[in-house]
């Protein structure tokens, strides 16, 4: 029986070249997104959709997105029609940039973490374009957290949630949570499930999000340096109402976010 240790992956050579010209340009858009969120979201942060229309500080907020995707070598790729606003979104979470890749296509709230409210600068950002903090494990927090989503709701705004309650990695979906899935019933609005999915020549590239026990330091640069791939966002068939049974709107949630990622043509 052999006892030789597996290959080590060819090292990317490559990446110190990317990170010449991606690192500067990433400078700038930060510094632009400084000077977007402190002149426009601030004055424009509680703007809606009106007849289909997308505000303008909705589309700052996509066009910012894309091009700093464009930085990291991500190209955002729409599958599918997003339902007009008010919608809850709920997606699969691997990586920080799912926010900024959902960003790409559609300005919406997010719930996150209420720890990045405490990040300099991108607490701030983060605050500045609408979302909504959570701290986990918190019964209250958590009712707080609805409350807030079905608000925004019912005045026009879209909320995104990722329903596995923290990223997975290896490309594992974990269960939903159904508890978040009451918002839309509370506000009457529609669900509309997102797959997140990273991909080169139509094959899922499922390393783009978190390593396990991997930083976010450590993912931000190491997708940073990486090879150009394709961020899709698939938009897929609304889920309806079942007031009683959120359970089941989470699981047929998951089982169209599931069938999205391995099918290219989904």
């Amino acid at each position: 029986m052999s006892t030789d240790a597996p290959a080590a992956p060819p090292r990317n050579q490559l990446q110190p070249l990317r990170y010449l010209w991606r690192v500067p340009l990433l400078l700038l858009h930060i510094l632009l997104a400084i000077l977007l969120a402190a002149f426009v979201m601030s004055w424009n942060r509680n703007q809606v959709m009106k007849d289909g229309r997308e505000p303008f500080a909705h589309k700052l907020i996509r066009w910012w997105s894309t091009a700093l995707l464009r930085i990291f070598g991500l190209r955002s790729v729409r599958m599918g029609q997003p339902l007009a606003d008010p919608v809850l979104f709920v997606a699969n979470h691997t990586s920080w940039i799912d926010i900024v890749l959902l960003h790409s296509q559609r300005a919406v709230c997010f719930v996150a973490k209420a720890e990045i409210a405490r990040w300099p600068l991108v607490g701030w950002l983060a605050a500045s374009g609408g979302t909504i903090f959570h701290r986990r494990g918190s019964n209250h927090s958590l009712a707080a957290v609805m409350q807030v989503m079905v608000e925004r709701l019912r005045v026009g705004r879209s909320v995104a949630v990722f329903p596995e309650g923290g990223t997975g990695h290896d490309g594992v979906l974990k269960v939903f949570h159904a508890r978040i899935f009451q918002a839309a019933l509370d506000a009457g609005t529609q669900l509309q499930p997102v797959a997140l999915r990273f991909a080169r020549d139509g094959k899922r590239i499922v390393d783009a999000g978190f390593r396990e026990h991997e930083s976010f330091m450590g993912n931000f640069l190491r997708l940073l340096g990486s090879a150009p791939m394709d961020a899709e966002v698939h938009f897929l068939q609304p889920v309806p109402a079942s007031p009683d049974a959120r359970r089941k709107m989470a699981e047929l949630s998951r089982e169209r976010i599931a069938a999205a990622l391995e099918d290219r043509n989904a």
